[in-house]
């Protein structure tokens, strides 16, 4: 079944239950089960039917508050192959990138699946997003998530096992694509392939890790003449404590997760004009060595974890769709 979005709960979708001192859990609604807690049992008949935003109370006594889980909270909360690019970066991509209704729109790699949920909501039913990604044990998380999430595997989203550089040719038609959303090691050696295919005025966004990436791509973009001076900027989000006149920021943040930066496409023929005041010092090319994919670094998952999390996803996409 599709991911209910109001009303109310049904047999077969995913609800969140917070208990005592702010604990979460999540739980697919089937008639007649129960979700076993040390404070009793809590009857799943006892949510079907309620609206969200219920609270019904345990065999014990215990009260627990019923709600859909938003997409941020599945995210958190998902299976991961890979590192997932959370929500405040995924926020900014989505309105820096200017991701609308209806756009034919890139996605390099996958991941776990995390970024194409939100592009998905993005470009609506009626938009396309062609997705590559190098390793198929990713993209088949990815796509299992997706599942999950969305209680249906949506019709308009491709996910391509591959390079992008090798694979984007073959699948896209040049300057057919109106954004471009690269989050990959080496975001600059897909250039010249991005650039054949974006539509000019198209944007292009990365999403980068370290300083050193940052630089690199940078500079390779400004190399192309093909687009406009790239932007770049991080985000970084911080909760407050709000309790009574104890109004205080959060003693933890979700710092520094990553860079992004946004360029746009040049009409063909087009020459930039220089809008910068004063020339920076050149650089040479084994200045950029440590730059290359080899000195970047990879955070390496093991193929155990790489499996658990595929069983972990594939489960509950299937509870999810057999729950149809």
């Amino acid at each position: 079944m599709a991911r209910a979005l109001r009303g109310v709960f049904q047999s077969g979708e995913r609800v969140q239950l917070t208990g005592p001192k702010g604990r979460l859990n999540t739980i697919t609604l089937a008639t007649g089960a129960v979700f076993g807690t040390h404070r009793g049992n809590v009857k799943h008949d006892d949510i079907i039917g309620l609206p969200d935003g219920s609270v019904i109370k345990s065999e014990a006594g215990i009260e627990y508050l019923v709600l859909r889980p938003l997409l941020t909270d599945f995210v958190l909360s998902m299976p991961r192959g890979a590192a997932i690019v959370y929500p405040k970066d995924a926020a900014n991509i989505v309105t820096m990138g200017d991701i609308f209704p209806g756009a034919h729109v890139i996605e390099a790699g996958v991941g776990s699946g995390a970024l194409s949920m939100y592009l998905l909501r993005a470009i609506g039913s009626e938009g396309t997003l062609t997705s590559f990604e190098r390793r198929e044990d990713f993209a088949e998380i990815a796509q299992a998530n997706v599942t999950a999430a969305f209680g249906y595997r949506p019709n308009n989203w491709q996910v391509n096992v591959g390079s992008l550089q090798e694979e984007l040719p073959k699948k896209v038609q040049p300057q057919s694509v109106d954004r471009v959303v690269l989050d990959m090691l080496a975001p600059w050696e897909c250039l010249e392939e991005v650039g054949k295919v974006l539509q000019p005025g198209g944007v292009l966004v990365c999403y980068v890790a370290t300083v050193t990436q940052l630089s690199r791509v940078a500079e390779d973009i400004k190399a192309t003449g093909e687009f406009t001076e790239p932007e770049s900027f991080e985000t970084l989000f911080r909760g407050w404590h709000l309790q009574g006149l104890a109004v205080r920021p959060e003693h933890r943040m979700s710092g520094h997760t990553g860079f992004l930066l946004t360029a746009r496409k040049l009409a063909p023929g087009t020459v930039l004009p220089s809008f910068v005041r004063r020339a920076k010092p050149e650089f040479e090319d084994e200045d950029i060595a440590v730059w290359n994919p080899e000195h970047v670094g990879e955070r390496k998952v093991s193929d155990k974890k790489v499996r658990k999390s595929l069983r972990a996803a594939q489960k509950a996409a299937d509870s999810i769709v057999g729950g149809s």
